[in-house]
């Protein structure tokens, strides 16, 4: 089996995820967002220590099926992917996967306070989610 790397975009943090030789998704941790200038060299190292395969990226569908504003941005984030890296790379509808992600993370909530998931839990296992849809399309 292939090494997949789960990707959950966002400018602040990029969430990642990654899939053993059981081909179980595996939340990764973050690296710097598409704010900051060293995403791609982050990009790079995960890449070269986990030795990926093919890139898996979520992609941000409105409810209605509609390609908006914030898909444009995943496009332009995979062309930066394809032009750097020689990869397969595919997307995944990732509908309410980041609410999927912060209910897994803070189950039921205790009383009347929400407790909030420390910085890039929530996109690491959003990334995990969205590789695990993957895997399980492809019947792996």
């Amino acid at each position: 089996m292939p090494t997949y790397l789960g990707v959950d975009y966002g400018t602040k943090r990029i969430g990642l995820a990654v899939a053993d030789e059981l081909g179980i998704a595996l939340p990764l941790g973050t690296i710097p967002g598409m704010d900051f200038s060293d995403w791609l060299e982050e990009m790079k190292r995960v890449l070269n220590e986990r030795k990926v395969d093919e890139l898996v990226i979520g992609y941000p569908i409105h409810m209605d099926g509609v390609v908006g504003k914030r898909a444009k941005e995943v496009d332009a984030f995979i062309s930066e992917l394809a032009k750097e890296f020689n990869l397969p790379l595919h997307r995944v509808d990732e509908r309410l996967t980041s609410v999927a992600a912060a209910e897994s993370i803070q189950g039921k909530p205790k009383g009347k306070k929400k407790r909030k998931p420390a910085d890039g839990r929530i996109d690491a296992t959003a990334a995990s989610l969205i590789l695990r849809d993957f895997i399980d399309g492809k019947g792996a």
